[in-house]
């Protein structure tokens, strides 16, 4: 089995895009992810865990990110992908994303 650290970015999310799909044969575990708002003004943002398989989970919902400022979401947490689950990030307003992954394959 390899490990590959990764990160994964997207600039300017406004509506409901995705970060980070896994691979086939591969478990990822997602380290951090970085929110932040390039905007003059608040934002509201929404983190989910789309699954293949089962229920998708809201890793953060609805939550402020004040204008000019960002937002750690899972500070000293960690999160197992599998095969096809994705990260979704959507936005009231341009966000900046940065997703910190460890593929294991």
């Amino acid at each position: 089995m390899a490990n590959t650290f990764l990160s994964k970015t997207d600039a300017g999310v406004t509506g409901n895009a995705t970060i980070y799909t896994v691979g086939s044969s591969t478990t990822t575990v997602i380290l951090g992810c970085l929110i932040g708002n390039t905007t003059t003004g608040q934002v509201t943002t929404t983190v989910t865990l789309v699954k293949n398989v089962g229920d998708n989970v809201a890793l953060l919902t609805n939550a402020p990110v004040p204008a000019g400022s960002s937002l750690e979401l899972l500070s000293g947490n960690k999160v197992v992908a599998e095969t096809s689950d994705a990260i979704q990030v959507s936005a009231t307003g341009a966000v900046d994303v940065a997703l910190s992954i460890m593929e294991i394959t």
